[in-house]
């Protein structure tokens, strides 16, 4: 059974920090490539970064190059979301996503998300 735990959301103030963990289960992890999305309240889900198996290319949003970055260990099947100046637009629910797909494909697996407030 596939399992993807995300932890690491909160409220946080603009201009503030957090750092987002995915823990997989269930999955070749090293395999697979990895991503996070985010959906705001009556908006579509939305790609914000993914990152090969390997973890040496990455793919961001235009909306967060630059604050955000992601990265991955796979000695502990974990993806990570380093989120810097954030912004009030960030506040979203954050979703991990896995998959044997091209890098910015969606993959076939979901977290249950984190919530991510930012207050202005």
């Amino acid at each position: 059974q596939v399992q993807l735990v995300e932890s690491g959301g909160g409220l946080v103030q603009a201009g503030g920090s957090l750092r987002l963990s995915c823990a997989a289960s269930g999955i070749i992890f090293s395999i697979n490539s990895m991503g996070w999305y985010r959906q705001a309240p009556g908006e579509q889900r939305e790609l914000v970064a993914t990152i090969t198996p390997g973890g040496s290319t990455t793919k961001y949003s235009d909306s967060v190059k630059g604050r955000f970055t992601i990265s991955r260990d796979n000695a502990k099947k974990t993806v990570y979301l380093q989120m810097n100046s954030l912004k009030p637009e960030d506040t979203a629910v954050y979703y991990c996503n896995a998959g044997r797909v091209p890098l910015g494909d969606i993959g076939r697996y979901w977290g249950q998300g984190t919530q991510v407030t930012v207050s202005s």
